[in-house]
């Protein structure tokens, strides 16, 4: 299996540890300042991101249009479906498919444009995209007073670590 998948694949399974580590109430959770924000919303938010990428629409991948779907910000059972289907997809992708090009519509701040990219190149931006929202978890989790087990979770692999002499 090509390194890129790897990649996303060992990133996305970190969900997986995180459902099995929360309830409910913590998925749905919005007492955390500045943004109010909720752990099942950014989970959400990066698996619509992976099923946009994984279903295209008429051979064009919308990152404008994504599914949506609230109840998974509000339940690890279907949060946790869900992360099922991406993996299976995930899975289910063979290392010829990584170069090929794929229209891309996206709205970058300006409107919307079209990009072109490769497979590969999308599901770079797909891993970094993961890795930042799992940061925000990871601030979310700390102001409820929670920590996973994990030390990379939510840090770029390119992150300086800090020396503890």
């Amino acid at each position: 299996m090509n390194l890129i998948l790897k990649a996303n694949l060992l990133s996305l399974k970190k969900s997986e540890v995180l459902l099995a580590s929360i309830t409910d109430d913590i998925l749905k959770n919005k007492t955390v300042s500045p943004y109010y924000s909720s752990i099942g919303s950014h989970l959400r938010h990066i698996l619509d991101f992976y099923d946009c990428i994984l279903t295209p629409k008429n051979q064009i991948i919308d990152l404008t249009i994504r599914t949506r779907d609230l109840e998974v910000e509000n339940c690890c059972i279907k949060a946790l479906n869900y992360f099922n289907e991406i993996i299976k997809k995930m899975e289910s992708i063979d290392d010829a498919d990584l170069d090929r090009i794929v229209f891309v519509s996206d709205d970058l701040g300006l409107g919307k444009t079209d990009i072109n990219y490769t497979f590969s190149g999308l599901l770079s931006q797909a891993n970094s995209h993961t890795i930042h929202h799992y940061a925000i978890i990871n601030y979310i989790l700390e102001g409820i007073g929670m920590r996973l087990e994990d030390d990379t979770f939510g840090y770029n692999p390119t992150t300086p670590k800090i020396n503890t002499f």
